[in-house]
């Protein structure tokens, strides 16, 4: 026995609802449903931004916000044209959630809970009576003549319009190569870096601004660098995870990086600073006090790894011993041997590719009525809110067009 719907939905996520709300909300008429394979819906929202849910980014021109996007920017300029930030915030204000924006441009409901987020939609799908169907995990997808035929292993469905919104799911990607589409192997994106180095073993917790850089490659990045027990993480970390998510899987997560606790001092400019303070500070303690603008901790393991003693005094510092600061300073060469998967915030560089998408519509170029929201498609953001920020963007423009 089919269910006969005029709209399916796969992915019980936030793609999946702000889809199926907004369509609903444009025409009411229409039969909506969602399919989720689990037993429960937007889990990821629940867990997102620490169970905050970082909604999205308070930067409200596209042109900026394509920016954030590893791997999608030059296809996102038209949708964020048509929906970007600002009428994320404006379409969660008219459904009864406030934004907040904190320091770094992250915004949160003002609740500070993603149950927040959950509510509204749970709330919203209800009353325009969306079915939402969980414990449905899809088996099998065909055309059958206007139709689309949705197995699962309970039951059978069809639908008119087909909307694809299950995230990174290999079992519906290998359904969609197998109607036509070709899908961008996914590798991970969003990680740290884990590092066994004695300069940081006993810093866990310990934060500064840097400038990062992987050896024999183009990749670089700068900001906060975070010290944990498994070695870097941190927003710096995470952004050239992001950028870099292709050439450091082909690397097999074991490469080399170098760090700039400096930031953005050359080493000539570092050695004369400290050439400076030698002569500045020649009766105190080299090691007591950090002259730079980050920890001490950190200062003091930088001082040993250069060789010179707890008790040592600025002026007799070596020539050698100067040098070996001044590069421990600026250039931290440190091995980095395999990652670890950012907090539960799991995302990856792959999926559907670009190229087989219609941008305005964000229909398959291959197939009339079939319809892409979230990161089934090959679009992968830095962290931020900005992963969500394209979910909320497909889902509007797939309203639009149905």
């Amino acid at each position: 026995m089919n269910q006969e719907f005029d709209i399916i939905i796969v992915g019980g996520g936030a793609g999946g609802f702000f889809t199926a709300i907004n369509i609903a909300e444009k025409n009411p008429l229409l039969k909506v449903a969602i399919l989720e394979r689990g037993q429960e819906v937007l889990t990821k929202v629940r867990i997102s931004g620490g169970g905050r849910c970082n909604v999205t980014h308070a930067c409200f021109d596209p042109r900026e916000l394509v920016k954030f996007y590893p791997r999608g920017e030059k296809e996102l300029r038209g949708p964020f044209h048509q929906f970007a930030s600002g009428d994320t915030v404006a379409w969660f204000e008219s459904h009864g959630v406030t934004l907040k924006t904190e320091e770094d441009g992250r915004m949160f409901p003002v609740t500070d809970s993603s149950q927040t987020i959950i509510d509204c939609f749970l709330k919203t799908a209800a009353a325009l009576g969306i079915k939402v169907l969980t414990g449905e995990s899809v088996s099998h997808i065909m055309k059958s003549g206007d139709y689309w035929k949705i197995e699962t292993r309970q039951q059978h469905f069809l639908c008119e319009k087909l909307v694809m919104a299950s995230g990174s799911n290999p079992k519906i990607w290998e359904m969609l190569e197998g109607i036509g589409h070709s899908v961008v192997s996914p590798v991970p994106s969003l990680f740290t870096f884990n590092i066994k180095d004695e300069r940081i073993s006993k810093l866990p917790g310990v934060s500064a601004m840097a400038s990062v850089k992987v050896k024999d490659t183009k990749l670089d990045s700068s900001g906060p660098v975070l010290i944990t027990h498994w070695g870097l993480s941190g927003p710096a970390i995470l952004k050239l995870s992001a950028w870099g998510a292709r050439i450091l899987a082909e690397k097999n997560y074991r490469f080399t990086i170098e760090v700039n606790w400096l930031n953005d001092v050359s080493l000539a400019e570092a050695d004369t600073q400290l050439r400076g303070l030698k002569q500045e500070h020649a009766r105190k303690s080299v090691s007591k006090k950090s002259p730079f603008d980050f920890p001490n901790r950190l200062w003091e393991s930088l001082v040993l790894a250069a060789g010179v003693g707890t008790e040592t005094k600025w002026a007799d510092l070596s020539k050698t011993q100067l040098q070996d600061l001044a590069a421990l300073l600026t250039q931290s060469a440190f091995r980095v041997d395999g990652k670890s998967t950012f907090k539960e915030e799991f995302v990856t560089a792959g999926g559907v590719d670009l190229r087989e998408i219609n941008f305005r519509t964000m229909e398959s170029k291959l197939h009339q009525n079939l319809f892409f929201a979230g990161e089934i498609v090959n679009i992968d953001a830095i962290t931020g809110g900005f992963n969500f920020q394209n979910a909320w963007t497909a889902g509007a423009i797939v309203a639009n067009s149905i």
